[in-house]
């Protein structure tokens, strides 16, 4: 019993990453090891060049997974926000192992999402429902351009495209218990992953002020949803996943924009979208706010905003989050 103790403190000083996410050419300030025997072996240090050779020998061994040191993960972190726009941005890579590279980077975010910030009881079973889900929405957008268009939002904050992964995740979610099908659950996941692209247009400093915005600068901001269609105009969007891009910030009373629109002129994925966007953002650090705790964000969602947001999502979003049987 103290020896599978000790194993698994062992396990929890490591995370799991895949090998495509170590990017040949590339310096990363923290040791990657490979298992042998339940034991955690040294395989590249610390500002060691990752190789194509280094990849090519964990292929030819079956090596599926390494690992990196739990305390070094914002170092990780910090590699993969560096490294990840460029490798999806270049045209040199086919555009199937960029994909492939995108998926997994986004896998990695979902995962973080089911350990932190959603209920234990969801398990391995909702886990692979939504990475299934992931995995054939990114599917539709394993294009040069879609790629080139996600890289550039990375580029620009890797917060803003971390935040629609998020905002994915838990839009399927509540899809899911208002048993939408799978084809509305895929298009709309399109949609949440390019839902903040037009951000890509909006100055940084702007997206990234400590305080309150000008009206000005609101304004600018504002524009996010219309500029996000026109970049995605190369790019074959359903209208599913275009009304997400276009509407997320329409309101049930219609205080919303770009169109003002109200009430059942917002289409249901469209409504539990932005319930997912607001419930996100308010427990995310942000420039101008400190991350909500869960249960203070659901209130000030329930006391200030019922009259923006739709009450069936919103219910729906609380009873995942409190741990219902709902998924």
């Amino acid at each position: 019993m103290k020896g599978k103790a000790m194993a698994t403190m062992r396990e929890e000083m490591f995370f799991a990453v895949s090998p495509l996410m170590i990017f040949p050419q590339t310096l990363g300030k923290f040791r990657v090891y490979i298992r042998q025997a339940g034991n955690f072996v040294l395989y590249a240090a610390e500002n060691e060049q990752f190789s194509p050779r280094h990849r090519q020998k964990l292929h030819d061994a079956g090596v599926t997974e390494v690992y990196i040191r739990a305390e070094q993960r914002p170092d990780y972190d910090r590699y993969i926000e560096k490294h990840l726009p460029q490798i999806l941005n270049d045209s040199g890579i086919p555009v199937e192992e960029r994909a492939k590279v995108l998926y997994t980077a986004a896998d990695a975010v979902v995962r973080d999402v089911f350990d932190t910030r959603l209920p234990k009881g969801l398990g391995k079973r909702e886990y692979a429902r939504v990475a299934g889900l992931v995995e054939k929405s990114l599917n539709f957008l394993a294009m040069d351009e879609s790629l080139k268009r996600i890289a550039a939002l990375a580029s620009h904050d890797y917060s803003v495209h971390t935040h629609n992964v998020h905002v994915f995740v838990f839009t399927s979610a509540i899809l899911n218990t208002m048993k939408a099908d799978e084809y509305t659950q895929v298009q709309a996941g399109i949609g949440a992953l390019l839902h903040d692209i037009g951000k890509t247009h909006i100055p940084g400093e702007i997206l990234s002020k400590p305080g309150p915005l000008t009206p000005n600068e609101r304004q600018v901001i504002n524009t996010h949803p219309a500029k996000g269609m026109a970049l995605c105009q190369e790019v074959p969007l359903t209208q599913t996943a275009a009304h997400c891009i276009l509407m997320h910030h329409e309101r049930m009373d219609g205080a919303g924009y770009p169109g003002g629109l109200t009430g059942e002129l917002i289409p249901p994925y469209v409504r539990a979208l932005a319930v997912a966007d607001i419930y996100d953002a308010l427990t995310t650090n942000r420039a101008y706010a400190e991350a909500m705790p869960p249960f203070m964000a659901l209130r000030l969602m329930r006391d200030e905003m019922m009259d923006a947001i739709d009450p069936d999502a919103f219910k729906r979003l609380v009873m995942i989050l409190s741990g219902a049987n709902m998924v």
